[in-house]
């Protein structure tokens, strides 16, 4: 059997990965390696891991960091200690490959420890553009270190080949994302509001906001902007889920704790709702706003609108639900008027969501395996582009 680890920092990510750990965890071909890091082991995020092991996944290693500062002084420590944790792990356990998503610094750390290991890595989610966020520089580094690719379009697909690497080891597979909106089982309405103590309206929305980590102390200014669009409107009822271990996270959800405490009768706060809630509230919700990657690749094949707020998200392939504003309380208010406008939510019963394909994870299982048989050679060839 071929021992693959697959490498979870965020509740969110856990989200995504989740049916293809499952995969992996029920095949007679693969032996899974999960480690679990990041936001997973911090207090503050709810000690996430235990919602892995209440699935029944088991924890190979539990990669330990600092997450106590989210100052970046604070975050570089974080990756310093997590490299140690993870050169040890990857040592003890020998995994044939490694399996990454996307772009957070913990997952950089994964990369780097994994490639001088000389384990070949699977990397989910290249390609994409995020201009306002050290999130591309990091994805791109993962590129670059990683042997197979499993882009979500067609256009991060070329990406990766244009960053020089071999076409014939970058796959365009789609997003498990919104594979996991056909095979996640969504809670009814009544159950959900049970489950999280709030009652649905026709005018609520949902509300992620992270850290414009290019920006320098940008967080409060802008999401105090949002804070005061949603304050004028006082006939929203509203959904806020928290920011991630970024710099300057815990000023957004300082900020969120007190507008809540404020407007308890419309407003209710969750440092993650999970995905089978989060995808569950989505049904019940008239708009999504703030400038979290899932407003771009999972929400719009709910056929609702998504207003994506500054620069975090910039260059992402977007379908015609998605609204794109500045970060002033002008522009924000005049993106939530159209997309709660009837005119606009019209246009949306043919939305077509450019990260829609079929069989997603069975396509990254299937060139995993065919990839460890024939051999994964660790020295790459630059692929150059005629131009």
């Amino acid at each position: 059997m071929k021992k693959v680890c697959v490498v979870t920092g965020t509740r969110s990510e856990y989200g995504l990965l989740k049916p293809l750990i499952d995969k992996i965890y029920r095949s007679e071909q693969f032996d899974l390696q999960l480690f679990v890091t990041g936001a997973h082991l911090s207090s503050e995020f709810g000690l996430t891991y235990q919602e892995i092991e209440k699935d029944q996944y088991p924890v190979c290693k539990k990669i330990e960091m600092l997450l106590s500062s989210d100052t970046t002084v604070g975050i570089t420590k974080s990756g310093g200690v997590q490299l140690i944790s993870f050169a040890d792990a990857y040592e003890e356990c020998k995994p044939d490959i490694v399996v990454i998503l996307g772009d957070r610094y913990e997952m950089l750390v994964a990369a780097s420890a994994a490639m001088i290991a000389r384990i070949p890595i699977a990397h989910i989610h290249g390609g994409e553009k995020t201009e306002g966020a050290i999130d591309e520089a990091i994805r791109h580094s993962i590129t670059k270190m990683s042997h197979l690719h499993f882009a979500a379009t067609e256009e991060y697909r070329k990406r990766i080949i244009q960053l020089g690497e071999q076409p014939d080891a970058v796959y365009n597979v789609g997003s498990l994302g919104v594979e996991n909106i056909k095979t996640v089982q969504l809670m009814k309405k009544d159950e959900l509001e049970c489950k999280l103590d709030f009652q649905f309206t026709d005018n609520t929305i949902l509300v992620t906001f992270h850290p414009v980590t290019l920006e320098n102390l940008t967080a409060e200014k802008q999401f105090k902007n949002i804070l005061d669009v949603i304050d004028r409107h006082k006939e929203l009822s509203v959904i806020f889920t928290k920011a991630n271990a970024d710099t300057d996270g815990r000023i957004i959800n300082k900020m969120i704790d007190e507008f809540v405490a404020l407007n308890n009768e419309r407003c209710k706060a969750y440092t993650s709702l999970g995905q089978q809630r989060y995808l569950s509230a989505l049904q019940f919700c008239s708009v999504v706003m703030g400038n979290s990657s899932s407003g771009i690749i999972e929400v719009p094949s709910f056929g609702i609108p998504t207003i994506n707020v500054g620069d975090r998200q910039k260059g992402r392939a977007c379908a015609k639900s998605v609204i794109h504003c500045g970060n002033s309380s002008n522009e924000i208010d005049n993106a939530l008027n159209i997309a709660l406008s009837k005119e606009f939510r019209n246009k949306l019963a043919d939305v077509k969501n450019p990260y829609e394909k079929t069989g997603t994870s069975d396509a990254i299982i299937e060139m995993i395996w065919y990839a460890l048989e024939r051999g994964i050679e660790m020295k790459k060839k630059f692929y150059d582009i005629s131009f």
